[in-house]
């Protein structure tokens, strides 16, 4: 029977205001808008989910054991105005039940678009890792689980990892089951943890779907599919937010992670860390990723943020002030810079229909992907001329 590995992300981006073109003033982010749904988010999800972990975990001494990774965006915005969520994960860093992984400070694609700048956020956003709750992440989380083959390399020449989080993708396992440790292919072999995305996405999407011939979905009866499934290994990477913000509390998501772990437990499975899974097992063959794939929608690949012109657009005329930006050393511009690279600003410039297209409007707050992308050029046109005044000034 399978081991049972479960990594929770946590982000919030910070979403923009309405800008129109003939703004002037260099405030980008609607921090009403945002403040308003991080305390939502609170309340509904990170509060009332970090404390039932406590609670299991103090229950099974040692025997439960969970991964999360915070980005920078969301760690900046709980200790603005929610203060004691992070409190909570504190809490969890002290029961040493608790991993914490690294991944883009921001939240960005910019393993896709500069290794300068990817570099620079992973060292970032380790540091505030460590001042936070004392651990130095061995293990990466891209965003949205971006990865290929030349990420593993970039990786092991940072030399700090021991291994990277991937999508399971099917076509990629050719048959195989994403249940196994497997390594990036050539001299460097990266441990990669798959996803396995069927019983993730059980949890993450489909748990209050009434159509579902298994609604309502019974913890024992979870449990029995993790038990019987193929390999070591079954990695359960979800969204934090699944419990009580995507999935309601009226849908019996925390009554159903409150007896979770008796379920696993006493069928014989243990839970680790991706660290502890790295340690105990061998990668079993290579994942072979030539081509970028992430977790997201029914392609699983960077679509969903570079999937039109509008997104290939908008990151060309980010990217492309990158340096000149950098060389200002002027701490506003260069923090607005960074964030204005968080992929959710590219994410609901996306155009897909279908199943997909629910998912992203879900997400969106704006009123289509067209709006999303005169908005956030018309923001990026203002950086650039505070951009311009700075070199000018610099002169």
């Amino acid at each position: 029977m399978p081991d049972v590995c479960f990594y929770f992300q946590v982000h919030q981006p910070r979403r923009l205001r309405r800008y129109s073109v003939f703004e002037t003033e260099p405030t980008y982010f609607d921090d009403d808008a945002n403040s308003r749904i991080l305390r939502r988010v609170a309340q509904k999800c990170y509060m009332p989910a970090t404390a039932l972990l406590l609670r299991q975990i103090e229950r099974h001494a040692g025997r439960f054991v969970v991964a999360f990774s915070l980005t920078g965006q969301v760690i900046e915005q709980l200790q603005r105005w929610s203060p004691e969520v992070l409190g909570q994960f504190r809490k969890l860093a002290q029961t040493g039940c608790v991993e914490f992984l690294s991944e883009t400070y921001d939240h960005s694609l910019a393993s896709l678009y500069s290794p300068d700048d990817f570099a620079h956020q992973i060292g970032r956003h380790d540091e505030l890792i460590d001042n936070l709750f004392g651990q130095s992440p061995s293990i990466f989380r891209n965003t949205e689980l971006i990865y290929h083959n030349d990420l593993a390399d970039t990786l092991a020449r940072l030399g700090r990892f021991r291994g990277v989080l991937a999508e399971g993708v099917d076509g990629l396992l050719d048959g195989r089951s994403p249940n196994h440790i497997y390594r990036s292919p050539g001299a460097v072999g990266m441990p990669v943890l798959l996803k396995n995305h069927r019983l993730s996405d059980d949890l993450a999407f489909r748990f209050s779907d009434t159509s579902w011939p298994h609604h309502p979905l019974k913890p024992q009866t979870y449990a029995n599919w993790l038990k019987e499934a193929t390999g070591e290994v079954v990695n359960l990477f979800i969204d934090f937010e699944t419990f009580g913000e995507h999935q309601w509390e009226q849908t019996g998501i925390f009554g159903f992670l409150e007896e979770l772990p008796d379920a696993v437990l006493s069928g014989g499975s243990r839970f680790l860390t991706p660290s502890q899974a790295i340690e105990r097992f061998d990668p079993a063959d290579v994942y072979d990723a030539p081509q970028v794939t992430s977790w997201a929608d029914t392609e699983r690949d960077i679509s969903a943020w570079q999937g039109n012109a509008m997104q290939a657009a908008a990151l060309q005329e980010l990217y492309a002030i990158e340096g000149s930006v950098k060389q200002t050393h002027n701490a506003g511009l260069i923090k607005d810079w960074h964030a204005l690279s968080t992929s959710d600003h590219f994410y609901y410039m996306c155009t897909k229909y279908y199943a997909d297209a629910a998912v992203h409007a879900y997400f969106n707050p704006y009123e289509s992907p067209y709006d999303a992308y005169i908005n956030y050029m018309n923001v990026l046109d203002n950086l650039k001329g505070r951009l311009d005044a700075a070199s000018a000034n610099a002169l």
